[in-house]
């Protein structure tokens, strides 16, 4: 390709890279295309993307020449190393002005990083967080770019355009602020899907231990719940997962091995709020759940080892479903809010200025935690800018008193039929640690004071006036310096 006549270019044909090119190609963009492995290239431009406008190019030199200035290079590889080398090797075939977009699953410091030393050269990068899968690669995902502002103009249109758009008809797509803010977002957004989806597996493992509901059973319990408050991209494909059969006619659930596997997204996401203090215990339960089921074998042994405790029957099955749909749904407002808890905490820090309302507009569609309470999240924050959590906001006050009481009984039930719950069950210490005027923290403070000497404050002292007691009485007054997590 002589003439740079390429709106943008795309680096990476895995499927989800494969996809954003046919999308981009959809709504009339222009598109070269470069994979490493040269092969992979013709066969994408032979194959599914024959008779499309989308050209390729087997040389990055190539790739390059055929884009239009300021020049779009959209990188779809493997987070890591991997994107460091291919900037390298666009380097020097790139000019100041022109655009590094990383749409992969990025940590977000490394694209802090990326975009800090690509500034100095003069080069725009953005770290655009992209959800919705391959499906939503193809037909319009939730997009969150951040990074060069500068770059936002030139992107914006491509961006919109084959993003999701909303009932009203406004794309899932717009700027979310500096450096790494746009893969912050997106990793926060894949630390609630953790949540999300550990809170449902409980639910349904409830449901089967509890009543022995068959497969048909759950598929209509989700697919009703899914017409309801609960609507949800997760709660709808759950429906879906349930009604599916195997080639036998039995139910395809029943025979999956119950061992997950993550990408590291979660775990990103609990490491973060542990180094700014914030108790996000949804998500880094749902991680840890994980971590749990990968231990089959060790599980099997202690399966046979410890039985279960003995529990009264049950037999309002219609009182008992209504009951978890409450507590789902207050794991799910609590889930929520922790997120953007975090969100915001990290926006303070880097001196982000997001808008935490426009963040839930986002995933409205799209991606894979859309949901129906996502416009409710959108107006609180639309209420007050600088909420401290989503708990001060009438809404989800209200909704949260009717509903908690639900998910207490769901916790306390399988806490005696030995269910083992843990996001249910720390959603509920969450919400009840959070609304409790005076916690056990002051014995805390006196322990580490004991034998640490780490000083406490006093309720009868203003904030910040720290102490020290020889508890002891060794006579000593050497005491630790004081500091917040």
């Amino acid at each position: 390709m002589k003439k740079a006549l390429a709106d943008i270019g795309l680096i990476g044909l895995a499927v989800m890279g494969q996809n954003l090119v046919l999308n981009m190609d959809d709504h009339k963009y222009k598109v070269v295309v470069y994979n490493r492995t040269s092969s992979k290239t013709d066969e994408f431009l032979q194959g599914i993307a024959k008779g499309t406008s989308v050209c390729g190019a087997h040389s990055i030199q190539e790739f390059c020449a055929a884009l239009k200035r300021p020049r779009k290079v959209f990188l779809m590889v493997k987070a890591g190393q991997a994107v460091d080398d291919i900037i390298e090797e666009c380097l020097p075939f790139l000019e100041p002005g022109d655009i590094l977009i990383d749409g992969g699953n990025s940590y977000y410091k490394d694209s802090s990083r990326r975009y800090t030393r690509l500034k100095s050269m003069g080069i725009l990068f953005v770290g655009a967080g992209i959800s919705g899968g391959e499906e939503g690669a193809r037909h319009g995902p939730s997009i969150m770019p951040g990074g060069s502002k500068e770059a936002w103009p030139a992107i914006q249109s491509i961006f919109q355009s084959i993003a999701a758009t909303s009932e009203t008809g406004e794309p899932c797509c717009d700027w979310i602020g500096d450096g790494g803010s746009g893969h912050y977002v997106k990793m926060v957004h894949n630390g609630i899907e953790y949540g999300d989806i550990q809170i449902i597996c409980e639910a349904y493992h409830c449901m089967k231990l509890l009543f022995g509901f068959s497969a048909e059973d759950l598929s209509q319990i989700f697919a009703t719940w899914n017409k309801g408050r609960l609507n949800s991209y997760l709660i709808e494909i759950t429906s879906k997962i349930f009604a599916y059969k195997d080639s036998d006619g039995t139910p395809l659930i029943d025979k999956i091995l119950d061992v997950a596997g993550q990408k590291g997204t979660g775990k990103w996401t609990g490491i973060n709020a542990l180094e700014f203090g914030v108790p996000v215990t949804l998500i880094a339960e749902a991680v840890f759940a994980r971590c749990l089921s990968s231990l089959k074998e060790e599980r099997l042994i202690l399966s046979t080892k410890y039985s279960s405790p003995a529990a009264p029957s049950l037999k309002n099955k219609d009182e008992f479903l209504n009951q978890l749909e409450q507590a789902l749904y207050s794991a799910k407002i609590i889930s929520y809010a922790q997120g953007f808890m975090l969100i915001r905490a990290a926006a303070i820090d880097n001196n982000w200025k997001l808008d935490l309302g426009g963040i839930a507009l986002l995933w409205r569609e799209g991606c894979i935690i859309r949901s129906r309470f996502l416009k409710e999240i959108n107006e609180a924050y639309k209420k007050t800018p600088h909420l401290e959590s989503l708990f001060f906001d009438t809404f989800f006050q209200n909704t949260l008193a009717t509903s908690v009481q639900g998910l207490r009984e769901i916790v306390a039930l399988c806490a005696l039929h030995g269910i083992p719950i843990p996001c249910l069950s720390t959603a509920l210490s969450f919400f009840d640690g959070y609304r409790c005027p005076t916690l056990p923290s002051n014995l805390l403070q006196a322990q580490r004071d004991f034998f640490g000497a780490h000083t406490y404050e006093r309720i009868d002292h203003p904030r910040g006036e720290f102490f020290h007691t020889d508890w002891a009485q060794t006579g000593g007054t050497a005491h630790s310096s004081t500091y917040t997590v």
